[in-house]
């Protein structure tokens, strides 16, 4: 009997081989096509650090606020310089420093705010958010100041949860000022259904809150953050890592569940409407009975 392998078969086993040989060849790809974006995230945040870093001592950019500054409907904390959202009672805080134009902060809203939604909308933590404006200061323009006074002409409204995630969703290139427009922000408030009013579009080109920005982004620069976003979970910092673990959608509720261990989840009926946002809390504000 011949011991020759016939030649169908031999085929066969050399297109097996050539196909795991392939198959290999896509693994590492993937693999590598991984690390290289992770690399490239903690480059981008690196890149922001040490933009800050170098420019800390330079002017934010923006046209000099002048007068008190106002703070939008319903603020809270030191100065009311925190838009709240989410349950008053939550049992953990989540405290969230953020520039409409800084591109990071673009990629944590984009991985991050289904599950920032879900914990505040479970009751499981209240979120403050805070607004800066480093990105004027290092490139230039005003584009972080018209937004974050635009957002909180959306939070007079109601409207700041729905408009916040607008602004960062359509964000324009980093070195792009379009934000320092308020007809692009007005624009974009048509996104927002029902914020798009007379008040809105006088609160935006009046710049009614500008003072109050400015003061919000000297309380980051005097609190000696790194960068933006700053993220921090009950005071710790939780961005980009906490202890040894890198941050994901996953890792955030796990710790928000362990900080919460024993703790019954918030159920006050925030005084905002559904979309999170704060109504004012000046009783002199409501109708006389």
């Amino acid at each position: 009997m011949s011991d020759k392998i016939p030649e169908g078969n031999r085929s066969a086993r050399e297109r097996l081989a050539q196909q795991r040989e392939r198959e290999k060849g896509r693994e590492k790809r993937r693999r590598t096509l991984i690390v290289a974006s992770a690399v490239v995230g903690v480059l981008a945040l690196a890149a922001v650090v040490g933009l800050i870093a170098a420019n800390a001592g330079k002017d934010d950019g923006g046209d000099t606020a002048s007068g008190p500054a106002v703070a939008p409907s319903g603020a809270i904390g030191e100065d009311a310089l925190t838009v709240p959202v989410g349950a008053a009672d939550a049992p953990s805080t989540l405290t969230i420093w953020e520039d409409f134009r800084c591109p990071v902060c673009a990629q944590f809203e984009t991985a991050f705010k289904d599950t920032i939604t879900e914990l505040a909308d479970d009751g499981q933590v209240k979120v403050e958010y805070h607004l800066a404006t480093i990105i004027d200061g290092n490139l230039g323009g005003t584009g972080s100041l018209r937004a974050a006074n635009a957002a909180a002409c959306a939070q007079d409204a109601g409207k700041f949860a729905a408009y916040h995630d607008v602004l960062f969703a359509n964000q324009p290139p980093e070195p792009d000022d379009a934000y320092g427009k308020n007809s692009r922000l007005i624009e974009l408030a048509g996104e927002v259904e029902g914020l798009d009013t007379p008040g809105f579009r006088s609160c935006v080109e009046d710049g009614e809150h500008d003072s109050w920005v400015k003061k919000s982004d000297t309380a980051f620069r005097e609190g000696g953050f790194q960068g933006t976003p700053t993220v921090l979970l009950n005071g710790e910092s939780v961005f980009p890592s906490k202890g040894d673990e890198q941050i994901s959608p996953e890792n955030l509720k796990k710790w928000v569940a362990g900080a919460n261990k024993g703790k019954k989840p918030g159920t006050a009926t925030p005084s905002t409407p559904a979309d999170g946002s704060s109504a004012p809390a000046d009783p002199s504000s409501a109708p006389a009975s």
